[in-house]
């Protein structure tokens, strides 16, 4: 539905997103500084499209995949280093999914507002909108603009301020069961981008999905029927 449409039922309609595996392809970057990690400890490192699939979980999940902050290492200083090297990557390996650019072009093009949640802290999310074009274009919240991250709501209901829209009208999508659980938390439909980081056997216990996106083109006609 256009924007107006939405407004005539009472709202103004947004769609809101998770950032690493749903809109953007990180894993080149943060699978490098997890085998930079690797490396310096005389260890092999790891295949990157295995560890694309933990990505969505953050730092901790990259590292309890690469056998990194465990049997006596300290988690917290094993988290540091790995984000110290990430940003040293100048996120050169980042990209957007292919079609998300047209699908967030799409979307404005039909007075739909959108937004982004990651629970990405907003030292290394902020150059990555100001690289994308994103800044002042939408509503964007790292995971420290709330003292709660994902899956709590808080962000949720945040990017929806800040883009605009009325929080009913929003539907979120992500690739993580977490974003599933703060969209419920939220009172928000959840769309699963297919196009993602995500594996059938992550969802077996979790929230309810709304419905499934296979490309970004099919975003937009699932928010419609939402």
């Amino acid at each position: 539905m256009t924007q107006a449409e939405t407004e005539a039922k009472g709202g103004v309609g947004g769609v809101l997103f998770d950032f690493d595996g749903t809109l953007a392809r990180t894993a080149t970057d943060m699978a490098g500084a997890l085998n930079a990690m690797l490396l310096s400890r005389g260890r092999s490192p790891v295949d990157v499209a295995e560890a694309a699939f933990r990505v969505s979980g953050g730092a901790r999940a990259l590292l309890e995949f690469g056998g990194l902050g465990g049997d006596g290492e300290d988690m917290s200083a094993a988290r540091a280093e790995f984000l110290r090297l990430y940003e040293a990557t100048g996120y050169a390996g980042t990209d957007l999914f292919p079609g998300v650019g047209e699908m967030l072009a799409d979307l404005e093009k039909s007075g739909w507002l959108w937004g982004v949640m990651t629970n990405k802290p907003r030292r290394y999310f902020a150059p990555l909108v100001e690289r994308l074009g994103w800044a002042g274009r939408a509503g964007m919240v790292a995971g420290d603009d709330c003292a709660r991250a994902k899956p709590h709501p808080d962000g949720l209901l945040l990017a929806a301020e800040l883009c605009g829209a009325h929080r009913e009208r929003c539907v979120y999508v992500g690739d993580d069961p977490r974003d599933a659980r703060a969209a419920r938390a939220a009172g928000m439909p959840f769309i699963l981008a297919a196009w993602g980081y995500w594996t059938p056997s992550q969802w077996a216990n979790s929230a309810p999905v709304s419905a499934l996106a296979a490309t970004p083109a099919d975003l937009l006609p699932l928010a419609r029927m939402l």
